[in-house]
C-alpha cells in the first residue's frame, strides 16, 4: 500500500516542483507512494480527502507546525531548509518515509 505524503507550503508552488522530484526519487527506488501538495489554506480540505500518513511542512509555515500537530494524529515535520532550498527529492522522501515509520 502507497505511504501517503502531503506537502504543505505558503501556496503550494514550490512544494509542486519537489513533489515531482520526489516521485521520481520514489519510481527509481521502486518505492510506492502517493504525494501531493498544497497551499496551506487549503491543507484542511486535502488532509480530509488524502488521508495522508505524514505531513511536510514547507520551511517558510514552520511557524504552523505546532498547529498542525494539534490539529492532526499523524506525524508532521518541517522540511529540511537545505534539501527543499536544493530541491533534493531524494532526501525529502527519505526524510518523510521515516516519519511515517519506513525506510
Amino acid at each position: 500500500m502507497a505511504t501517503k505524503i502531503l506537502l504543505v507550503c505558503a501556496a503550494g508552488m514550490s512544494t509542486s516542483m519537489l513533489v515531482s522530484k520526489m516521485k521520481k526519487a520514489a519510481e527509481a527506488d521502486g518505492i510506492d507512494a502517493e504525494i501531493q501538495a498544497t497551499a496551506a489554506s487549503d491543507a484542511g480540505n486535502i488532509i480530509a480527502e488524502m488521508h495522508p500518513d505524514v505531513l511536510m511542512l514547507g520551511p517558510q509555515v514552520r511557524y504552523m507546525e505546532d498547529d498542525f500537530k494539534k490539529r492532526v494524529d499523524i506525524p508532521v515535520e518541517v522540511i529540511n531548509m537545505q534539501d527543499y532550498g536544493l530541491m533534493k527529492g531524494d532526501n525529502v522522501l527519505k526524510s518523510a518515509l521515516a516519519l511515517a515509520g519506513q525506510k
